[in-house]
């Protein structure tokens, strides 16, 4: 199964996604969708097992590691979002995003669009964490929420 995830930066959302259980791969780019969201977005298209990592789990992970209750946007490129490749898709997702909205008492900001398009980043940023888990970036602003994955859903991440 395939689900396009667009959040902050996509070097941090491929890093959480290919750190999961059930994650065959992960395609790091840009996606759009139908308009008003067909600007290319950062982000992600994972293929998964939902066998192993059930959809509604994926979907949460990626809620509870991005900030997706946020309007900042450098360029328009950061789009908080679920984008649905599959029918039934979208029903999931939308249930996910409010139940986390309600935890956190706050509205439900992430969208649920149809996938229409993808695009890779360059080649030289594929891959970003995995070929040099030690650069600053990664330092700062994927190790913690490589983290809070261990720490709050251990049961669907990959042994080191």
């Amino acid at each position: 199964m395939r689900i396009g995830l667009g959040g902050g930066c996509h070097w941090c959302t491929e890093g959480v996604v290919q750190a999961l259980h059930g994650v065959d791969r992960v395609d790091q780019g840009f996606l759009r969708s139908d308009p008003p969201a067909e600007a290319w977005a950062e982000g992600v298209v994972a293929t998964f097992d939902p066998a192993i990592l059930p959809l509604d789990t994926l979907i949460e992970v990626h809620l509870r590691t991005h900030s997706g209750g946020g309007t900042y946007s450098p360029n328009g490129r950061y789009r908080s979002a679920v984008y649905v490749c599959e029918a039934g898709q979208d029903d999931v997702a939308m249930t996910v995003i409010a139940r986390v909205a309600a935890e956190r008492g706050e509205a439900a900001r992430t969208l649920v669009l149809p996938f229409r398009d993808f695009k890779p980043s360059e080649d030289r940023y594929q891959d970003y964490y995995r070929t040099d888990p030690n650069r600053p970036f990664c330092r700062h602003y994927i190790d913690p929420k490589l983290d809070f994955l261990r720490a709050q859903f251990g049961h669907v991440v990959r042994p080191e």
